[in-house]
């Protein structure tokens, strides 16, 4: 499903206040069975139920081998023992493969089923910018990485088991339960002289008790789920705060805030080990409830059966078969004892996953369905920029910039300025459509080729070629045309290193990186080309020679710039000042007079 597809029906489904997490999460990925992909998913579950049934038909069969079995040892009768000793490793055998072919179908049912959904959801995440647009309407909701890659798996994994468990326990009780009724029988009582007969009492007293077993593990088992959740969560929140370091390292080592970062550090794995602590006392009273359920289980058949066979009603191996049968309704019943854990794991990670959902819908809804509160985008008629009535607004709803209107001709050159926090930069991201809230229009020439470069430019893993060439697709371009345009940006003395693949967002210093930026302008020549303090990190010489591109090599490109530095002007139009007022930034244009020996130097290096 496409992200515009999601997003229609995302609409249809507005968050309600009493939402349920775990029902919207199994909303959002039963459609494995709907969709596409759904011959794929019910040929798998096909497979998994036929491995069930071949599973319980063995249990079936090893359980009436052991009554065969301790008949004959009761009887002495060494030709029925013979052959029950033979038919033992082919039962043993038919039950591998059963349980071996269940294992093999759940785990590829898995498998296919996390691989639909991680696809569904990072197509979602990244799809239409979303990605951006979620850190700043959404920033509550953290780590939508850890969210896909993990908490997708451990929502996904134990769902199948969940599944296949419970249809085996419901199998298994059925079938179990049918023994203990039929070969158990009922149970003549005497009470104060009258006869009184319970039939099928085995199957009654399975029931009964595994009923009572589960309800003290629901009991144990509920505080869990807030537990793990948390747990997760402060284990999330641990993870990004590392991250965050890792990526500022160098901002921290140069102020020396060690000491700062290892207090919070510090402070935000107390919280973790913390939250672990919870999970262990909880825990530990699951594992009392599982320890004597466990003692108990196998003695209780074995009280019930032994008046029927002291008084003969019962042979050894029919007591064997009972006391075999009834184990086997505990263990189908009490899966869900076996499995809390895991279900409070499972309930915590469908609830991030949907709150990641979530988020991505709120801000598919706030597009599709509030038509007065977003900014709309639209073709031109005379390939020219056309701002009209734009408003720019926080998510919030306060207003940055209000009134603004402008038209940006072909091939012309806007520098926007003004004060810090006017909204310079929310207005460059508003052009490039990734901020939607706030009303007015956007009107873009027809198939225009955008590009945005901002002040620090994204280096991908790879090559440093790739690094060149990244968001360039679709066309071959030749070695020379890279190479000239590395000379013609200065990093000439880079061009023996493009094919080497190393760590270049860590190699490359700021100003290359900035540099890197102007070889992709100069390789996918856009006609609007929108940037963000795009020369904040070079040398006045370097900016320069930079910004001269747009006279020469790039001369034909619209280019809209948010820029303070001093020389900018040079190379520009037009100039946009925001001016700071209450009720959001006011707009004012002018025309830039320039300084004639910048566009005649020929001393910026190359």
């Amino acid at each position: 499903m496409n992200g515009q597809a999601i997003a229609q029906a995302a609409a249809a489904e507005v968050k309600q206040p009493g939402r349920s997490r775990w029902r919207a999460f199994c909303a959002l990925s039963l459609d494995f069975w709907t969709g596409d992909t759904k011959r794929k998913a019910w040929t798998l579950t096909g497979l998994v139920v036929l491995c069930i049934a071949l599973q319980l038909g063995a249990q079936l069969s090893i359980n009436e081998w052991y009554r065969n079995f301790f008949d004959a040892l009761e009887r002495k009768n060494v030709g029925l023992l013979t052959w029950a000793t033979v038919l033992l490793p082919a039962l043993v055998a038919f039950s591998g493969l059963a349980i071996s072919g269940t294992l093999v179908a759940r785990m590829t049912l898995q498998m296919r089923w996390r691989e639909w959904l991680t696809r569904k959801l990072a197509g979602w995440w990244l799809g239409d910018r979303r990605y951006y647009r979620l850190e700043i309407a959404a920033a509550e909701q953290t780590s939508p990485e850890y969210r896909i890659a993990k908490d997708v798996q451990l929502a996904i994994d134990p769902l199948v088991e969940f599944a296949v468990g419970f249809l085996t326990a419901l199998a298994t009780a059925l079938a179990f339960v049918g023994v203990l009724w039929t070969v158990g029988g009922g149970l003549e009582l005497n009470l104060f002289g009258a006869r009184l007969v319970l039939p099928g009492y085995l199957g009654f007293a399975a029931v009964i008790y595994a009923a009572v077993a589960g309800a003290f593990a629901y009991i144990a088992g509920r505080p869990l789920v807030p537990a793990v959740a948390q747990k997760n969560e402060t284990e999330a929140q641990f993870l990004a705060e590392l991250t965050r370091l890792k990526e500022n390292a160098e901002s921290i080592a140069l102020i020396r805030g060690d000491a700062d970062e290892l207090s919070s550090i510090l402070q935000n794995y107390r919280r973790v080990v913390a939250a672990w602590m919870r999970q262990i006392q909880r825990n530990g009273v699951i594992a009392t409830v599982q320890s004597a359920n466990g003692a108990l289980t196998p003695l209780i058949p074995l009280v019930l059966v032994a008046p029927k066979y002291l008084s003969g009603g019962l042979t050894l191996g029919a007591v064997m078969q009972l006391a075999s049968a009834f184990m086997s309704v505990q263990v189908a019943f009490n899966w869900f004892i076996d499995n809390s854990v895991r279900v409070a794991e499972w309930m915590a990670s469908a609830n991030r996953v949907d709150e990641l959902a979530e988020a991505l819908e709120s801000l598919d809804i706030g597009v599709i369905m509030e038509d007065k509160e977003y900014i709309e985008f639209g073709v031109s008629d005379d390939d020219s920029i056309h701002i009209e009535d734009l408003a720019v607004a926080h998510r919030n709803g306060r207003i940055v910039i209000a009134g603004a209107n402008v038209v940006i001709p072909v091939g012309e050159k806007l520098l926007v300025s003004g004060p810090s926090g006017t909204g310079k930069s929310t207005l460059v991201r508003a052009l490039a459509g990734l901020w939607r809230w706030g009303s007015g229009r956007i009107l873009l020439p027809r198939n225009a080729h955008i590009a945005f470069v901002p002040q620090k430019p994204y280096i991908p893993l790879g090559t440093l070629r790739q690094a060149m060439l990244y968001s360039i697709s679709g066309r071959e371009i030749a070695d020379q045309m890279i190479e000239g345009a590395m000379r013609r940006c200065g990093l000439g003395y880079l061009v023996k290193h493009l094919d080497e693949a190393q760590r270049w967002d860590q190699i490359l210093s700021g100003g290359e990186r900035q540099r890197t930026a102007f070889v992709r302008l100069l390789l996918l020549r856009p006609q609007i080309i929108i940037m963000d303090e795009a020369t904040s990190a070079l040398d006045e010489e370097s900016q320069i020679s930079m910004l001269r591109l747009f006279n020469e090599d790039l001369a034909g490109a619209t280019v809209i710039s948010v820029g303070h530095r001093a020389g900018m002007e040079d190379f520009h139009d037009k100039k946009l000042v925001l001016e700071r007022r209450a009720a959001g930034a006011h707009i004012t244009s002018g025309k830039l007079q320039k300084s004639l020996w910048h566009l005649f130097d020929d001393a910026a290096p190359y």
